[in-house]
């Protein structure tokens, strides 16, 4: 008979006597569950303070853009001299 095949011989009485309305996460469910909430509320204040470094216009002001050479009306016209 195999190591496996052995294992599974052992267990399965086990799992026989649990009572399955009485099993539960346990105290190894609550820590892995408390850690992922820890870590997603790590994430949550990196990724706020990410955003707010972020300096972002999304329609900047037409002064602003190429020292106003790209004003409706001026393409291509020159100062004469």
């Amino acid at each position: 008979m195999s190591s496996t095949g052995l294992a599974m011989t052992h267990l399965v009485p086990l799992a026989k006597e649990l009572d399955e309305n009485k099993v539960t996460p346990g105290v190894l469910g609550f820590i892995v569950f408390a850690v992922m909430a820890a870590g997603v509320w790590l994430l949550m204040k990196s990724m706020n303070r990410h955003m707010n470094r972020v300096n972002f216009e999304e329609n900047p002001a037409p002064a602003a853009t190429a020292g106003g050479a790209n004003r409706p009306g001026t393409a291509g016209t020159a100062k004469a001299e």
